[in-house]
């Protein structure tokens, strides 16, 4: 695994077909056409079709890192013009290490294993690695869907930059004091949170917000759990399929060794986990695109909602700071004016906020109602397709052993 390695041409790459869900426009179409990892890093070839006049042409082709799409994603979250949207989260970092180390360890092992047993690892091991790198493409080509689909996201600059400028961005990778200040800053805005709501006991004046930010709240925190809970169900389904390997190979060699009457029943028994280890296979990886992916975007996406709660909830307390400040300019009947423009421009900004919140959030219901509908379905019927060929499986098997008793 320390060459490069290409996304396999007219391979789909949408591990959850999330990018199915937006309202795609045809004047902006953006998708990621090719990938190639290296061992520090991925590029992806980003294709854009569009008939906008910000573009100088109609289709354009360039390539990216990783880090410039947190970059692209950093410029947006920071910009207070866009504090009252639903930022998309920003696509997971490449990791492929995991992968490359059980291939390294396989190596080491060689010794302990048969020919036949090595062989079949190291093809599960790199069919997990193409699986990462093919649902890590997904990730990022969601993302920039995503803002090519929001009325609003789609025309910022530094987004024509992104898909235009056709030399490297130059944007390296944040640093520790970089890290440590953004951790710093989630704890400053957590506390600030806490202050507004509890200490300040600042009320809610819209009923829909009232209901919104707990139910945003316990939404984010059972995704988060249930996101835990089935990866843990997708890795005992495919540490079973590993299990399957040996015991297969071990049937398959007594097959070869044992008196004729017994060699068909031991052979056929071989055939037998080798076919279920592929199906416990596919329901691992059936269950990961369809349901873990799906978990791990819907709380990150959640999480980027409830930022959004909070800059409104921000503006809401300092609009009823500058009331108050407002009501005690009156009295002392000094700088009344300024707290006067002042008070309007954080009312103009917290209105503007609340308008924009609210169609933002009933949008997230939308797109994830129908995302979840959507998989979940495909996935129950995708482990009813899998139970019925095991049964089935096991069935013939049982009669083809029943004739040769």
């Amino acid at each position: 695994m320390e060459e490069p390695l290409e996304m396999p041409p007219g391979e789909e790459s949408k591990p959850c077909s999330l990018s199915e869900e937006l309202a795609t426009d045809p004047s902006l179409q953006v998708e990621i056409s090719d990938a190639v990892s290296e061992r520090d890093k991925v590029k992806f070839t980003v294709q854009t079709k569009s008939s906008l006049p910000h573009f100088t042409h109609s289709a354009l082709s360039v390539v990216r890192q990783h880090e410039d799409f947190v970059w692209l994603h950093d410029t947006f979250s920071e910009n207070d013009e866009y504090a009252g949207i639903i930022i998309p989260p920003a696509p997971p970092r490449p990791d492929f290490e995991a992968s490359r180390e059980k291939l390294q360890r396989l190596g080491e092992g060689n010794s302990t294993l048969t020919r036949e047993e090595f062989a079949k690892m190291k093809q599960e091991l790199e069919g997990e690695y193409l699986a990462i790198f093919k649902k890590t493409v997904a990730m990022h080509e969601v993302f920039l869907q995503r803002l090519a689909a929001h009325p609003v996201l789609r025309r910022d600059h530094n987004f024509y930059v992104f898909l235009e400028y056709d030399q490297d961005l130059s944007v390296r990778g944040k640093n520790r004091k970089e890290l440590l200040g953004g951790f710093f800053r989630n704890i400053v805005k957590s506390a600030d949170e806490a202050l507004i709501t509890g200490v300040s006991g600042l009320k809610e004046v819209d009923e829909f917000f009232e209901h919104e930010r707990p139910f945003l709240l316990e939404y984010h925190a059972r995704v988060r759990d249930t996101c835990l809970k089935a990866d843990r169900v997708m890795r005992s389904h495919k540490s079973l399929a590993e299990d399957y390997i040996p015991i297969s190979m071990a049937l398959g060699s007594l097959g070869t060794q044992e008196v004729r009457q017994l060699q068909t029943s031991f052979l056929k028994l071989a055939e037998l986990f080798e076919r279920l280890r592929k199906l416990e296979g596919r329901v691992a990886s059936d269950e990961d695109l369809k349901l873990s992916d799906l978990l791990k975007y819907y709380m990150r996406d959640s999480q980027a909602a409830k930022d959004l709660l909070y800059r409104r909830l921000r503006a809401l307390a300092d609009y009823e700071n500058a009331n108050k400040a407002l009501d005690r300019a009156r009295m002392r009947n000094k700088e009344v004016k300024p707290a006067e423009a002042h008070q309007q421009l954080c009312c103009q900004r917290f209105e503007q906020l609340s308008a924009s919140a609210k169609q933002e959030l009933t949008d997230f219901k939308s797109r994830r109602i129908s995302a979840f509908r959507k998989n979940l379905i495909e996935l129950a019927e995708l482990e009813l397709k899998h139970a019925k060929a095991s049964s089935l499986l096991l069935r013939n098997t049982l009669i083809v052993l029943k004739g040769d008793a």
